[in-house]
């Protein structure tokens, strides 16, 4: 049963992502600025952090499966966040091998994996003419109040779930097996 715990959190994560855009008010969507949550990206980095070992890769599938389900859900094209998630926390799985994991740590590798799947995901969409806004724009109206708004989230997830994801962890993978 605990192996179940990641996955439906990250989903419930994935829903709340969608009913927080649709509560926002409109001057934060649509309007000037937009603010774009990255939920279950930064759930992403603090399983890569703080759940996965060295030699385990489960924050990367989960990277790809829900950005996955993320751009089925909430984008018309398919594979952008999956994509985006996926290389982030390819990334973030590298740097943490030299970082501490503390909540600094956590906050400049979250700020960092939005940075690249937004920009990343910004160029895309941009290169495809979707995305009809310069890059000076882009800057200010969409990635600035997005890494400030996240950043808020970040450290509620980190307080939420920093002890229970080590402790999965211990548990589940860092099992010896005795004869």
């Amino acid at each position: 049963m605990k192996k179940l715990y990641l996955p439906l959190i990250m989903l419930l994560i994935v829903c709340l992502e969608g009913v927080a855009t649709a509560m926002l008010p409109e001057q934060f969507v649509g309007g000037d600025t937009w603010l774009i949550p990255h939920w279950s990206l930064l759930f992403l980095v603090l399983i890569a952090m703080l759940y996965d070992l060295d030699n385990s890769y489960y924050s990367l599938l989960y990277a790809l499966i829900f950005g996955l389900l993320k751009d089925i859900v909430y984008t018309d094209m398919l594979g952008v966040y999956m994509f985006t998630y996926g290389f982030s926390i390819y990334l973030i799985l590298e740097l943490r091998r030299v970082l501490h994991g503390n909540i600094l740590v956590a906050a400049l590798l979250g700020m960092l994996s939005i940075v690249f799947a937004d920009m990343i995901g910004y160029f895309i969409y941009h290169l495809i003419g979707i995305t009809p806004i310069g890059f000076g724009t882009y800057l200010v109206h969409r990635l600035l109040p997005t890494l400030g708004a996240n950043l808020i989230m970040l450290v509620i997830l980190y307080l939420i779930f920093h002890k229970p994801l080590q402790k999965w962890s211990d548990s589940q993978l860092r099992r010896t097996t005795s004869l």
